[in-house]
């Protein structure tokens, strides 16, 4: 071998980040014999060029990779069904890499009819199983769900909507379904510590039903039935649990026209998202362009 020639070491292929770091997506077979190298040399070039961040997305077919990831200093950051992200920060610096997400989102729909009767369900599971308590329909939002639409759909799948899976597809019967039109949020509170340490976040909303026939859904729910909106509030657990109480003040308080929440008003980013700004627009009519009127879901 000539004095003069440099051997060319194999690297990870990686993306450079808007904030001086790197992400590396593992997306074609690697020999685990070989990757703990090819990523000790790659943390070398990155210090040399003075990278901050390493964000290493690893899918779940290669998940044997993770051990020898972790022995080279990272850590995990989050993880979806199909992939673990691990991250490392190389500099002698505070690491300032960003958490993963802290809340997890939720909604209550406050459903009521022209009769101020109100939807209630009660669950299977859960800390209500075998209270006897009646609740409104609760859910999470899902990934890349608005929650006004959530809301809607939290309902459809509580009054009427079975699903099973079986070897080759999942299999939906819709049977007298609630459909629900979204009128605007109520209130929501925040809590700490919850879902696996997570923050909680949870929208109250109102919606207004389209028809009003129930067919519980039985996995989850055990009984669902319309409820005066006076009963519901005076449901013993509602009056001796005080964040309880307040929504239900607050539900009878917008049944008697008392009240107003925040309305949707479906808006465009500078990259041409749809976003939705919620408002107070009691008395605000100025804010809101005639060609952009508060959405109706």
């Amino acid at each position: 071998m000539s004095e003069n020639r440099v051997e060319q070491v194999e690297l990870l292929s990686s993306d450079n980040d808007s904030y001086g770091g790197v992400v590396v997506k593992i997306e074609q077979p690697v020999d685990p014999k070989i990757f703990p190298s090819l990523l000790r040399a790659s943390i070398s070039q990155w210090r040399q060029q003075g990278k901050k961040g390493v964000w290493i997305k690893l899918p779940i077919e290669h998940a044997n990779l993770v051990e020898a990831t972790v022995k080279e200093g990272f850590r995990y950051h989050h993880a979806e069904p199909d992939y673990l992200m691990l991250v490392c920060w190389l500099p002698d610096t505070a690491d300032t890499i960003p958490l993963n997400a802290s809340h997890r989102v939720g909604v209550g729909s406050f459903v009521m009819n022209s009769k101020r009767e109100v939807l209630v369900v009660q669950e299977i599971s859960g800390k209500f199983k075998g209270t006897g308590v009646w609740k409104f329909p609760t859910g999470v939002v899902n990934e890349g769900e608005d929650f006004c639409t959530a809301a809607i759909r939290e309902v459809k799948e509580e009054t009427g909507v079975y699903t099973f899976q079986c070897k080759s597809k999942t299999i939906t019967f819709i049977l007298f379904q609630i459909d629900t039109e979204f009128v605007e949020v109520l209130a929501f509170r925040q809590s700490h510590k919850s879902f696996f340490s997570k923050s909680d976040l949870l929208f109250i909303c109102m919606l207004k039903p389209r028809n009003f026939d129930i067919e519980k859904q039985n996995l989850e729910i055990e009984a669902a039935k319309w409820m005066p909106i006076e009963d519901y509030s005076a449901q013993p657990f509602n009056q001796k649990q005080e964040l309880f109480n307040y929504v239900a003040k607050i539900c009878l308080s917008k049944s008697q026209k008392n009240y107003t929440g925040f309305s949707p008003l479906a808006t465009t980013t500078g990259s041409g998202k749809v976003s939705y700004l919620y408002f107070n627009n009691q008395d605000n009519n100025h804010l809101v362009t005639s060609d952009n009127q508060p959405l109706k879901v």
